[in-house]
């Protein structure tokens, strides 16, 4: 009964939450239920954190679509941080690094899915797959709960 009830929640929080995060036009049929194996990955995060997790992470994909740095600043923490490696060394940089990748491109069609979320009390992790225009990423992101609001304190991700 509990994993139906979650199943469900959960449900209705990734279609709340602008259709599983895609912002193209193309999202429709994308936000139905999730398979088992991924709410299994979900399951003991509650819908009230979910909801405020991903509207980070909408926030995130946003400032992608709107071509706007301004759009993901909100969803970050003051002095946080985005890292890949890069020919097999790790590269570390402020996250103002990311807002710069936003107003440069401009415009772009961006979606998410999330593949795995986890909470402790006032912290969290999730793991989202994402595409920014053509190029698709693992991204990976702690976050800390500030007040009612969810905050990035770093990103990491892999280009595919």
């Amino acid at each position: 009964m509990n994993k139906i009830v979650i199943s469900v929640l959960i449900a209705a929080v990734m279609t709340l939450s602008g259709c599983c995060g895609k912002r193209s036009a193309d999202c429709t049929a994308e936000c139905n239920e999730q398979s088992e194996a991924e709410e299994n990955m979900i399951e003991n995060v509650s819908p009230e954190d979910l909801a405020g997790i991903c509207k980070a992470m909408d926030m995130y994909v946003n400032a992608a679509v709107e071509g706007d740095s301004k759009v993901a600043r909100s969803a970050f923490a003051d002095g946080a941080t985005i890292s890949h490696a890069e020919d097999g060394k790790l590269i570390c940089l402020p996250i103002q690094a990311l807002f710069d990748y936003y107003d440069a491109t401009g415009k772009q069609p961006a979606s998410y899915k999330v593949a795995e979320c986890s909470v402790a009390g006032d912290v969290a992790m999730i793991r989202i797959e994402s595409v920014f225009g053509d190029a698709e990423f693992s991204d990976m992101f702690a976050l800390v709960k500030d007040g009612d609001d969810w905050k990035i304190v770093s990103k990491i991700f892999q280009a595919k």
